[in-house]
């Protein structure tokens, strides 16, 4: 009884796996022809404007695309869990993420006094300062990541006041209680 429903398990593993893998196959030609073309665009960009100026322009271009690619997953990420949340799962997960907020609030204070609890703590600290400062542009790209990946207040949820919020149906309801 259970070797007929271990071989169908194994069966749908290795149809799914067998599945994910063709479909990398598939992308690793793209994979590679992109990083042929990002190389043939910072070789034009060098020749036009010069190594400094090319290698700005590649990394801002980048940059940007992945804080596209950040906006659109963030905004799927949030429909879906607007989707598929439901009253009692509301709950748990206000309160998670009301304690994952404070965990990160109070992360990077916890992380400075054990860096000035250690000896040598104050020269390791004016050191990272003094590395931050002259990479300054880089610091600001984390510090604008970091922001978009921030906990809103609340649930997150933006009120949107131009559409009412929508009244139980009367059909259903009774629908779903008679069965």
């Amino acid at each position: 009884m259970f070797a007929g429903l271990a071989n169908q398990a194994k069966a749908a593993a290795s149809s799914l796996l067998l599945k994910y893998l063709a479909r990398v196959t598939v992308a690793i030609p793209f994979v590679i022809a992109l990083g042929f073309a990002l190389a043939a665009m910072t070789l034009m960009l060098v020749e036009r404007f010069g190594h400094v100026v090319a290698y700005w322009t590649m990394a801002g271009g980048l940059a940007a695309i992945g804080l596209i690619a950040a906006f659109v997953v963030s905004a799927k990420e949030h429909e879906e869990e607007r989707a598929e949340q439901k009253p009692e799962a509301l709950d748990t997960q206000q309160v998670m993420s009301d304690a994952t907020a404070q965990a990160v609030m109070q992360a990077p204070l916890a992380m400075l006094e054990a860096l000035f609890a250690t000896p040598g703590g104050a020269t390791t600290a004016l050191k990272a300062a003094r590395i931050v400062g002259r990479n300054w542009p880089l610091a600001l790209l984390l510090v604008m990541i970091g922001v978009l990946f921030w906990p809103a207040e609340g649930d997150g949820a933006i009120p949107d006041s131009a559409e009412p919020a929508p009244k139980p149906d009367a059909e259903k309801t009774v629908a779903n209680g008679l069965r």
